[in-house]
């Protein structure tokens, strides 16, 4: 809505809502983030970085966390692509990675907060982090609570 914030000035200004924080809970204390920024700011980087990383083979792991059964260590796709993204461009809901024999990886984007760089010696990681709040009030119910994390390991050629 177009709001003129000066009596003397002709020209309005455009004016818009603030973004929605997320009310993040531990133990009685309660503070508002914003969750939607971190993830908006998190997938363009990640983004960029499937865009280096396609056509190349990438290796996959990813570890659950305390309340998951399983970890998955260096799964290979081979000559990656990334064949899906579902909803908006820039804030994608699920993206999809397809590598050779049928292989993919299917990332479900709605709890992703941070990516991380790392160098070693001989290859790269970068890692997803997904954050659904603290263990006793996660902030969606149907999601596990605490961190997760997706690796993508790229060995130098």
């Amino acid at each position: 809505m177009p709001t003129q914030l000066s009596i003397f000035e002709e020209a309005g200004v455009e004016v818009t809502q603030p973004e929605p924080k997320t009310a993040v809970r531990l133990g009685t204390r309660e503070r508002h983030v914003n969750l939607a920024k971190k993830r908006r700011e998190a997938l363009k980087e990640f983004m960029g970085v499937l865009a280096e990383l396609e056509g190349k083979d990438v290796y996959i792991g990813a570890y659950g966390g305390h309340g998951s059964h399983y970890w998955a260590d260096d799964l290979k796709l081979g000559r990656m692509t990334v064949e899906s993204v579902f909803g908006d461009k820039e804030v994608p809901s699920v993206i999809v990675l397809r590598g050779s024999r049928e292989s993919s990886v299917r990332i479900f984007t709605d709890r992703a907060y941070a990516l991380r760089h790392q160098e070693y010696f001989g290859y790269t990681l970068w890692l997803l982090d997904f954050w659904n709040g603290f263990g006793e009030y996660p902030i969606d119910p149907y999601h596990p609570p605490g961190c997760d994390s997706l690796h993508i390991k790229r060995f130098n050629d």
